[in-house]
């Protein structure tokens, strides 16, 4: 006979909830602002390797423990997107620091399952307001930046947000071949 699988990687997936404050297009490019709640993510994060070195691996440590390779053994789902922090340099180039952090499912939102792996963190993040650019196909640092530089010189220089970070997005389980979705988030300053 099969045993029964408690909770498939995949099968449990929420969809980060967010407020819709505004979709709006500007020259062509349509973006939204969003609010998102405060929240606990867990996240790991890298230094001296360049982003196509080391995306793999940490997204990967991630599903893990999501999938349930922690001290409770509890498969939690997921909760998309994939959120990873950039450092871009002024030439918009990644700096060889990201941060890759997933939203902790509703339901262990109080008490997160205690990660085996040492290098991943729970880490309690501040609500935001983000300008968020969607965009489909596999994605990787190039496309990131494209679309950076796109949402960039949509918002102009007067826009009131973060220039030092931002946030890449992926939507999808790794292998899933079409209908992918991506998202730049920029971090709107506070008044």
């Amino acid at each position: 006979m099969f045993g029964m699988i408690k909770n498939s990687l995949f099968g449990n997936s929420e969809e980060t909830q967010y407020k819709l404050l505004s979709s709006e297009t500007k020259d062509g490019v349509s973006f939204e602002v969003r609010r998102y709640d405060p929240a606990k993510y867990a996240t790991i994060s890298s230094e001296g390797r360049t982003y196509e070195q080391v995306i793999g691996e940490l997204v990967r440590k991630l599903l893990m423990y999501i999938g349930g390779s922690n001290e409770q053994e509890e498969a939690m789902g997921t909760a998309f997107p994939i959120i990873i922090t950039v450092y871009p340099r002024n030439d918009g180039v990644f700096s060889r620091r990201l941060v890759v952090g997933i939203r902790i499912p509703s339901i262990y939102q109080q008490s997160p399952p205690t990660p085996i792996d040492s290098a991943i963190r729970i880490e309690e993040r501040p609500g935001m307001t983000v300008y968020a650019l969607q965009f489909g196909g596999f994605a990787g640092e190039s496309e990131y930046r494209a679309e950076a530089l796109r949402l960039t010189r949509t918002l102009g220089e007067t826009a009131p947000f973060q220039r030092k970070q931002y946030f890449c997005c992926s939507y999808d389980p790794p292998l899933k071949p079409y209908g992918r979705r991506n998202e730049v988030w920029f971090l709107q300053e506070e008044p």
